[in-house]
């Protein structure tokens, strides 16, 4: 008995006692009122260090079809962006990937042809937050996909639109500071996302 005791102490003071917490939220991508794809999202807060990931799955037709893929690793340290990775595939193929990191109180942004730009707006707020933080007093978020910082404009009634680099609208929808459903421009096609129940 004395020996169980002994190793639940031990293993007690091995074990991290820090903040643990994660939450998984899921999504359903709609096309003209069909299904399409489906999008999962997750938040890990460690210590001072909250991790999220994003994985969105799209199949459609348009002229032929087409399947893509967003993936997200984003984390963020005492409410500060350190450093974000995006990739998007179509069809399996390399389509587009930004990479964001934190220096000190810069970022440096590197897109698909190497390119480094630099950005020295700090990032309190990025676009994954959407998901799981309300922007309430936001006015400008940063797009881990484009390097870019975005306006966020509050419409009332706890309806938000972000305005991305190219002019393009999307709008957000919270319900007790829950996302429930966005309406996204992607250009030649309108989706939306609707939160899972």
């Amino acid at each position: 008995m004395a020996r169980y005791l002994l190793w639940g102490t031990v293993l007690f003071f091995l074990t991290d006692h820090t903040d643990n917490t994660r939450t998984d939220l899921y999504f359903d991508v709609v096309l003209k009122n069909k299904v399409v794809g489906s999008l999962m999202t997750s938040q890990k807060t460690v210590g001072s260090k909250t991790l999220y990931h994003s994985t969105t799955n799209i199949q459609t037709r348009l002229i032929v079809d087409v399947e893509v893929d967003y993936n997200y690793s984003v984390t963020f340290i005492k409410d500060q962006l350190d450093e974000a990775n995006v990739e998007i595939t179509i069809n399996d193929k390399p389509h587009s990937k930004t990479h964001t990191l934190r220096n000190k109180d810069e970022y440096q942004i590197t897109k698909d042809n190497g390119n480094l730009i630099v950005l020295d707006d700090a990032i309190d707020y990025s676009t994954i937050l959407l998901y799981f933080k309300e922007p309430i007093q936001v006015q400008q978020c940063y797009s881990e996909q484009d390097g870019s910082m975005n306006h966020i404009i509050d419409l009332g009634n706890h309806i938000y639109k972000k305005i991305n680099a190219k002019n393009k609208e999307n709008l957000y929808y919270y319900e007790n500071g829950v996302l429930k459903k966005a309406t996204i421009d992607g250009g030649i096609i309108q989706l939306e996302i609707l939160a899972h129940n």
